[in-house]
């Protein structure tokens, strides 16, 4: 059987491994096939065309082919549209992508989430102030709806009773949405939860969910934060550590 020859897939690049003296690993998020390990033959001459090309946060269309776990790039092309982040916006990009590397699986499409990334994306390159945050929570919540980690914020999650007006509430991973307790101050109330359900239920989900977490929901970064920490398996995301020792600097 000839080798699955795939061409003209939309495509960023997530991460990049040395492989060889001239060649590097390349972890892509497609739009049709997932997340995708693919091995640049070349790609570091000094004459390759890949070189200037194969960027993180940049539009690329990719051609590879091949039936192992690790497929073979023959062709990329930049999309062009977008400027390189700098800064914050950069830090939030390499953040991001080490989100989707440590909750997608391999070859498992996700062609809405692929949108919202690249919607996220166009987003960095163009925002360095305080929607950034907003921005942020909302790819957060996006990606754990995505892939069936986010448990229906209408309602409790252990009894599936629906939410108390008066009352607080949080998300935590053990439990999901849980009423809160007084020590608990980061809780958001019910009408915020609500808010935000059906907000992700809609059509225009990357911007109903955007304009609730543009509207001071400083507590659910830390609930979200929790949250991603546990499905990634990891004490504290890389890219936070990087970003804090930046700034202790």
């Amino acid at each position: 059987m000839a080798p699955r020859r795939i061409a003209d897939e939309p495509a960023f690049v997530l991460h990049r491994y040395d492989w060889s003296e001239s060649s590097l690993i390349l972890e892509v998020f497609t739009r049709h096939h997932g997340r995708t390990a693919l091995v640049a033959k070349g790609v570091k001459r000094p004459t390759s065309s890949f070189r200037p090309v194969l960027l993180p946060l940049q539009p690329l269309h990719l051609a590879f082919g091949g039936e192992g776990e690790i497929r073979t790039l023959k062709s990329a092309d930049w999309q062009g549209g977008y400027v390189m982040p700098v800064g914050d916006s950069l830090m939030s990009g390499f953040y991001i992508n080490e989100l989707v590397l440590g909750l997608l699986g391999r070859d498992d499409p996700h062609p809405r989430l692929f949108d919202h990334y690249a919607r996220m994306v166009h987003l960095l390159a163009a925002e360095h102030g305080e929607l950034l945050q907003a921005a942020l929570r909302t790819f957060e919540l996006l990606l754990l709806h995505e892939v069936g980690l986010l448990p229906l914020l209408n309602v409790q999650t252990l009894t599936h009773s629906p939410l108390e007006k008066q009352q607080a509430y949080v998300l935590v991973p053990d439990a999901g949405l849980r009423a809160a307790s007084v020590q608990e101050t980061q809780a958001l109330t019910a009408t915020q939860w609500l808010a935000l359900q059906a907000a992700l239920e809609s059509d225009m989900v990357f911007s109903r969910v955007l304009t609730c977490c543009s509207e001071g929901l400083s507590g659910l970064k830390p609930q979200l934060r929790q949250m991603l920490q546990y499905h990634c398996g990891v004490s504290r995301l890389r890219t936070r550590q990087v970003m804090q020792d930046v700034q202790a600097l």
